[in-house]
């Protein structure tokens, strides 16, 4: 991420800012991606591409309370630029308050992305909760929309986040702590959805030659899912993720995948994966993501 400190009064408005600045960072993408879907067995291979440029602003009063916000421009292949709804915050020391677009427990939870499978996510059936909950939102306002709020704590090993929107009055939190390398967390969330998740637990952490997350959700109505999921590498810049996820209730049960990264420097990597899916269809992609 590139960080550009502004300390023009345009800026530092206020006589009692200690300090101020605006970060800009993200990502883009491109590549091809396959699509074979089961219910039409229609099959298409097509261009994906993907920019994202994210803004933190910041500022840090006298007492050393850090205030801030965070907004996304975002812009995916056939669709315009847009801007997401903002999240704000308060952050001293290791407790967070934030509100508007929030990242919400579940979604930020330790383990519920244990891998990043392809140049796109394939789909993404490797998360157990499902986006059962509410989540930071890149196109949208999330639950900006809906009266969002969270608070996040941190000390040492241990990590706590609680959040709640208006969005099927949902209230959700987990516990998380490290302990020898292995990184535990257990979650949980009430919401007037009977389809959104209720409970979820994940254990990740080194084991041999690969990283691995063992990762469990109760979603509700929409079943239970459990993954399995790990890296290994395989050279200097290469490594390899493989999952394996059960779902119940879901026409094929099981879905799996694997995929490369392959890492060019300077923050530009080489990726591709395929993925065969709980609905049947059969995913493909590859191309080239660079962070800047």
């Amino acid at each position: 991420m590139k960080k550009v400190l502004f300390a023009t009064t345009a800026l530092v408005a206020t006589a009692g800012v200690a300090a101020a600045d605006v970060t800009f960072g993200g990502y883009g993408r491109f590549g091809v991606m396959y699509m074979d879907d089961d219910s039409t067995g229609v099959d298409s291979t097509d261009i994906t591409s993907r920019f994202r440029l994210q803004i933190d602003a910041t500022a840090e009063s006298d007492a050393g309370v850090v205030f801030g916000a965070r907004v996304r421009i975002q812009q995916n292949e056939g669709q315009q630029g847009m801007t997401n709804g903002a999240r704000f915050f308060a952050r001293s020391g290791g407790f967070e308050v934030g509100v508007g677009n929030i990242y919400g427990a579940l979604e930020s939870m330790p383990g519920q992305y244990p891998v990043d499978m392809g140049l796109t996510g394939l789909g993404y059936d490797y998360t157990a909760f499902d986006d059962r909950g509410d989540q930071y939102s890149s196109g949208g306002n999330g639950a900006a929309g809906s009266n969002g709020v969270e608070v996040l704590y941190s000390a040492g090993d241990l990590a706590v986040h609680v959040s709640a929107s208006d969005d099927n009055d949902r209230v959700a939190g987990y516990v998380a702590y490290t302990w020898s390398g292995w990184t535990f967390a257990v979650g949980g969330q009430d919401s007037d959805d009977a389809g959104d998740t209720e409970f979820t637990a994940t254990a990740g952490g080194s084991f041999g030659i690969a990283d691995v997350t063992l990762a469990f959700a109760d979603n509700g109505t929409n079943g239970d899912r459990i993954v399995l999921a790990g890296r290994f590498d395989v050279g200097a810049a290469t490594d390899v993720e493989v999952y394996v996820a059960d779902q119940d209730g879901a026409g094929n049960d099981t879905g799996y995948g694997v995929d490369f990264n392959h890492d060019l420097g300077g923050g530009v990597s080489l990726r591709g994966g395929v993925a065969h899916r709980f609905n049947g269809d059969d995913r493909a992609d590859m191309g080239v993501r660079f962070n800047f």
